[in-house]
């Protein structure tokens, strides 16, 4: 982790619908390499900031920079330099593993010489030669998580924002896809997660809890088990949650 480059910068978010405010006054920064969990209770506002992460949604205030862009002037630059991967699943089930590769390397901008070469050796890496004209839907969910995360960063992005990636997959598959992201990471890939789990809360470098729109709490994982005096993340976010005015 290179904790002297910034590739998220956010001072002042603040994001309203109507008189609802969704967003309040959030100010972090993420840093080169790092695997950054950005967690609350359903309801506390995480979804709405990364969409302006990603640059699907605008900000009503604040100033957000990521991978170096501003999310109000270049958002069309910044999806392009990002890499993303949604809670339910972001491969097409009728495509090929193959055409699926192909289809999100082009987008990026990638050329056909070096898809070719790079699908090739993900496949082998990923123990996938012999689904490469196999349509995802007949793949098992795990590997279609760890392929989907593969082509999330195929395209060597600064920063990949993963939405509860891991939803619905065995212990074991979980660890594997764990390792792919300590990969992307070692690799310097910053790594922006949501999760539910919160062993995985465990295996961020940082971890921010927003309550309710703000940001309650971020340190690391065993900093902020000594702050709360928990004995895992599980009971330091039960803790802040209860702190919550939603109700569901």
């Amino acid at each position: 982790m290179n904790t002297n480059k910034k590739v998220i910068s956010v001072r002042n978010l603040f994001k309203k619908f109507g008189s609802f405010t969704a967003n309040k006054n959030l100010s972090f920064d993420v840093y080169q390499g790092e695997i950054f969990g950005f967690l609350g209770a359903n309801g506390a506002g995480k979804t709405t900031a990364m969409k302006i992460l990603c640059g699907l949604s605008y900000p009503t205030s604040g100033e957000i920079m990521v991978a170096g862009l501003d999310v109000y002037k270049q958002r069309e630059e910044l999806k392009r330099n990002i890499g993303y991967m949604s809670q339910k699943f972001s491969l097409y089930e009728d495509l090929t593993v193959f055409e699926n590769i192909r289809f999100y390397a082009g987008i990026y901008g990638m050329s056909s010489k070096e898809i070719k070469s790079k699908s090739d050796d993900l496949l082998q890496k990923l123990d996938l030669v012999h689904a490469k004209n196999k349509r995802i839907g007949e793949l098992p969910l795990g590997w279609k998580q760890k392929l989907a995360f593969s082509v999330a960063i195929f395209h060597n992005p600064e920063i990949v924002f993963l939405d509860e990636p891991t939803g619905g997959v065995d212990p074991v598959t979980r660890r594997q896809f764990w390792d792919l992201i300590y990969e992307a990471s070692r690799n310097g890939i910053t790594v922006f997660v949501t999760t539910h789990y919160m062993d995985e809360a465990e295996y961020c470098n940082r971890v921010s809890i927003m309550v309710d729109g703000r940001i309650e709490a971020l340190d690391t994982p065993e900093g902020l088990k000594n702050q709360f005096k928990a004995k895992d993340m599980d009971e330091v976010f039960l803790r802040l949650a209860r702190k919550s005015n939603y109700q569901e």
